[in-house]
């Protein structure tokens, strides 16, 4: 009878335990030590809140998609794409997490009072260690199989087989002692996790094993290191070939400017502070007579397997050259001209053949977010055979425009008059 009324006892003091629990209130006296169980309520409410506010955004999201307003042609599978709904997302997730591992401790307490074992923690975590490796190596799989297109398209440079030959082999390496790495740590998480029935042993110090993993990295990272400096080295050349054509590139709010050397292949000097007009946009500098024969053009047209050099400057903000088939990337910077030079080797006519897309074209972008119009900022490239380019070179139009020469008062003869050097004097 006795033993029958502390059972009923027992189960009354569990039923309150829990309720408490609910009730954000509950004592659990284990050990001799009360451990509070607190402000549950307000986890649950939060995570309602969490949950509610996402239907809310997915809610918002699908009726825009659906919208029948005029220019309205979003997908209906981009209100996934939300970035507030992920981040709500993630922090429910971990509300729930958190609720989970509240209960589990509960019951782990609830346990110990009843005189049983617990729960093995260690085994727990043995187990999510190796769940997770799963989970992430198959990441790593999907990764490769699902997102490798969206790598750079075929190097279109001599210097882009170079960088994209570096490229792989870092990745190949990297991605090597990365999985290795993985599969050991957590397997030995799992393999050595805390036991009843061994301790861990104390190794503080091994003079092989540190030499090992010193120097297996330190010659890996060397060769890398070698191999990319001289790659670099060889992109960033910076000597003058007969037969380099210069090309200048001028990025403003929100165009990209070109302008292309004469018949005596020498580009005229710049000072767009100083001669900057409605009629001279870059500003060229007429004191210098190589300016004269200078061409305007609006395509980037370059002859293939030649070298060359583009002259990149900046108007206003910091805008980048970036024309992603032939590898190249420099930034534009206002007041601090700078250069890059490769040589294309891939006609566009060619890599349509071998894209299949008789509608494709190289581009010419700018990577830096130089403003509202940075989306439009982007000019397109022509790689075509040698007589093509001097064909399309004899069109061009000069620089040096009937309205230019008005307006810096020009002689008949073509040459600034005695009027206009004094003007281009006061102005430079």
């Amino acid at each position: 009878m006795l033993n029958l009324q502390s059972d009923r006892e027992y189960q009354t003091t569990i039923k309150m335990g829990f309720r408490n629990f609910i009730n954000g209130e509950a004592h659990l006296n284990t050990f001799k030590n009360k451990q509070l169980v607190k402000n549950s309520k307000k986890i649950i409410s939060l995570a309602a809140v969490f949950l509610l506010l996402g239907t809310n955004v997915l809610m918002a999201q699908t009726a825009a998609s659906g919208s029948t307003l005029p220019g309205a042609t979003e997908s209906k599978s981009n209100m996934w794409m939300g970035v507030g709904y992920y981040v709500l997302l993630f922090l429910a997730a971990c509300v729930v997490v958190a609720i989970v591992g509240k209960i589990l401790r509960v019951y782990d307490l609830t346990q110990q009072m009843q005189g049983k074992k617990g729960m093995n923690w260690n085994n727990v975590m043995g187990v999510i260690c190796v769940i997770f490796l799963v989970v992430g190596m198959y990441g790593v799989y999907w990764s490769f199989t699902e997102q490798a297109t969206q790598t750079l398209p075929e190097a279109a440079s001599k210097h882009g087989v170079k960088i994209d030959e570096m490229f792989l082999a870092t990745t190949v390496i990297t991605m090597f002692v990365f999985i290795v790495t993985q599969i050991l740590l957590f397997t030995f998480a799992f393999k050595y996790r805390g036991s009843d029935k061994r301790r861990g042993y104390y190794y503080p110090h091994n003079n092989t094993i540190e030499k090992v993993w010193t120097i297996i990295p330190a010659i890996v990272l060397t060769i890398l290191v070698v191999f990319g400096f001289f790659t670099w080295r060889e992109v960033t050349n910076t000597e003058n070939v007969k037969g380099d054509i210069n090309i200048d590139v001028t990025g403003h709010q929100f165009e990209w400017l070109l302008r292309y050397p004469g018949k005596d292949g020498k580009l005229g000097a710049v000072d767009y502070m100083a001669n900057y007009s409605a009629n001279n946009l870059l500003g060229v500098d007429f004191k210098d007579r190589n300016s004269f024969d200078d061409l305007k053009a609006d395509t980037l047209v370059l002859p293939v397997n030649r070298s060359i050099r583009l002259n990149i400057h900046a108007q206003d903000v910091i805008h980048s050259v970036y024309l992603p088939h032939f590898r190249v990337q420099m930034n534009a910077v206002p007041g601090l001209p700078t250069f890059f030079k490769f040589t294309p080797t891939i006609t566009t006519a060619e890599m349509r053949n071998r894209l299949d897309d008789p509608k494709f074209n190289y581009l010419l972008y700018c990577n830096k977010i130089c403003g509202a119009g940075h989306y439009n900022m982007q000019k397109p490239v022509l790689v075509v055979t040698e007589a093509e380019y001097q064909e399309w070179l004899a069109h061009q139009k000069p620089y040096l425009t009937d309205q230019l020469k008005k307006e810096l008062k020009f002689a008949d003869n073509g040459q600034p008059n005695d009027a206009a050097q004094k003007k281009l004097a006061l102005n430079n």
